[in-house]
């Protein structure tokens, strides 16, 4: 019995950190995920190095954006930050 209640603190301190830490960004890069994944052309995006184009073409694994128009870059899906506005 006196082991339990040793063991009790860990225990809920380990929970605790499971949903301070653990979760909130399992939860994130299951949206970012989710969100790299419904890309679709014509979508403004940014990467995570900060470049904002266009997506002009999709492969499986590769996004291609303009920047200005005529400049047509290729990123890894990965690549991409976020979305700004749908078409």
């Amino acid at each position: 019995m006196d082991t339990i209640v040793g063991l009790l603190p860990i225990l809920i301190m380990f929970v605790a950190m499971w949903f301070i830490l653990i979760r909130p960004a399992q939860k994130k890069q299951k949206q970012t995920a989710q969100m790299q994944n419904s890309i679709k052309r014509g979508d403004q995006v940014v990467t995570i190095g900060g470049l904002h184009g266009e997506v002009d073409a999709i492969e499986d694994a590769a996004v291609y954006i303009l920047v200005d128009g005529k400049t047509r870059l290729k990123f890894e899906r990965q690549a991409i930050g976020r979305v700004l506005t749908e078409k």
